[in-house]
């Protein structure tokens, strides 16, 4: 059962209280509590975060387009203000199982999905688990299929005891996205860096992190091998759905190479590539992105009718 909580702490913000100045909001998640941003009112945009990041990466673009549509941004479990329960099922599937339950909960209708690295294929998982809410697509930096592609820095923090170790001990890969995910340097100020991290700063609250990189699945025998071909499969269904490409070209981990895939399964996508920017996107190029994002929303208007006859049906 999943339910609001209101008597969650409002979350410490020291250092980026200006950066991330939003209410905070708590669904119940089989007993943990599960963050989120809900700001404005309109077509809900939902937002979903990779790693190792949580709600805070989309400040600017919450801040930007709130005054015009409902925007939602969670935090995975194991994430930004989120639990972080040290035996839990850090797995693809239970993630997607997660978001499905947060749009059902608050009976989100015609979404604009918003996805970055991991939340590619989160969201995309849970759109094809629940297609009739889902009606616009904005995919940064991402993937939602499988590859063998891995930068060798990604792949030797799935090395036993080195893993952890770097992950968890000395939260290198946190620390290292903050200059490697960008290139506009100055951007990274000790606030944007503060905020990154808060949530980041001691071995049992970056676990999720570490699982995170664990759980990318390159043999079918990985524990979510078929749950990411799953997600891949589902893709043909939204063939022909609206879907903007937003890309960071200087990204070395979802290199353009990723994005080649998914204008091949989505032969109709709008691309927005940004040559200056990196992984993390959203530092790099906001200002360009949001009226871009505002085009591409006026371009494709969701279907009313469809919204009643969903709402009607719940």
């Amino acid at each position: 059962m999943t339910d609001k909580l209101n008597h969650e702490p409002e979350p410490k913000r020291t250092g980026f209280e200006e950066e991330y100045p939003f209410q905070s909001h708590f669904l119940n998640q089989s007993g943990l509590p599960y963050h989120y941003i809900d700001e404005g009112e309109g077509e809900p945009l939902l937002m979903v975060h990779g790693n190792p990041t949580w709600s805070f990466a989309w400040r600017n673009m919450i801040k930007a387009l709130a005054p015009d549509y409902r925007v939602l941004a969670v935090d995975h479990v194991g994430c930004g203000f989120s639990s972080k329960p040290q035996n839990y099922a850090y797995e693809l599937d239970r993630h997607i199982d997660n978001l499905c339950r947060f749009v059902e909960s608050l009976n989100l209708l015609n979404i604009t999905l918003i996805a970055h690295d991991w939340g590619g294929a989160i969201g995309m998982g849970a759109a094809a688990r629940l297609p009739e809410r889902f009606s616009r697509f904005v995919l940064m930096n991402t993937a939602a299929f499988r590859s063998q592609r891995i930068p060798l820095r990604i792949a030797v923090c799935q090395w036993p005891v080195f893993g952890p170790l770097a992950v968890r001990g000395f939260n290198l890969f946190a620390r290292a996205a903050l200059r490697m995910a960008v290139v506009k340097h100055k951007r990274m100020t000790a606030a944007v860096k503060s905020g990154y991290l808060a949530p980041y700063d001691n071995w049992g609250n970056r676990i999720a992190i570490l699982r995170f990189v664990q759980d990318i699945p390159f043999s079918p025998h990985h524990r979510s091998y078929q749950t990411l071909l799953s997600v891949e499969r589902s893709l043909e269904q939204f063939r022909d759905s609206p879907v903007l490409l937003v890309w960071g070209e200087r990204d070395w981990c979802f290199t353009v190479e990723f994005l080649k895939e998914f204008q091949r399964r989505f032969p109709n996508a709008e691309t927005y590539n940004i040559s200056d920017a990196g992984h993390y996107v959203f530092e790099d190029a906001h200002e360009s992105i949001v009226p871009r994002l505002r085009e591409f929303l006026a371009a494709y208007p969701v279907d009313k009718r469809a919204e009643s006859q969903c709402s009607d049906e719940t």
